[in-house]
């Protein structure tokens, strides 16, 4: 019984550990993904880009009609790829949360980036576990808009809603 009582003990004790592992190495598997299509969009790599997002991915942009399909949003980027023209945004913070459920296999992010063209800009999504690979299921771009200037951006944006109606 002793014995039993010592292992038990021991799983117990050796569990948190091996959680924090596989949430560690989970994290960073997810940032070198994340890290990986940024670089990919600056390198105008479409192919490499592309191949970090699921099949049934979306890409939500920043204009409020930008809700592309993976398919839809590849369709719109590989031009510019194609002219080796493509965007960089480089991390300036990121926060990755893996969903507490038994396959460990669904994480959301947000991350604060700086861009040469917009500055700060926020991407913000979901990710997959698929065949030991994390995938892009989900990717939003935004612009946070400090609070001391959204009343009068948000009046202009209603004034050029108006003005498309």
């Amino acid at each position: 019984m002793p014995m039993r009582r010592s292992l038990l003990a021991l799983l117990i004790l050796a569990s948190p550990v091996s959680l924090t592992a596989q949430n560690t190495a989970t994290v960073t598997a997810i940032n070198s993904t994340l890290d990986q299509l940024h670089d990919a969009a600056s390198k105008a790599d479409g192919s490499r880009y592309f191949k970090l997002f699921t099949d049934d991915a979306v890409y939500i942009g920043t204009d409020a009609a930008e809700r592309w399909s993976i398919k839809e949003f590849r369709a719109f980027a590989e031009p510019y790829f194609a002219k080796g023209t493509g965007w960089t945004y480089k991390p300036r913070s990121r926060h990755v949360t893996v969903a507490d459920v038994p396959c460990h296999c669904v994480a959301w992010f947000d991350e604060l980036l700086d861009s040469e063209s917009y500055g700060t800009s926020r991407g913000t999504g979901v990710l997959v576990l698929k065949n030991g690979s994390w995938k892009i299921s989900q990717y939003a771009l935004t612009f946070p808009i400090p609070n001391d200037l959204a009343k009068g951006m948000t009046t202009e944006i209603r004034a050029f809603e108006a003005k498309k109606k």
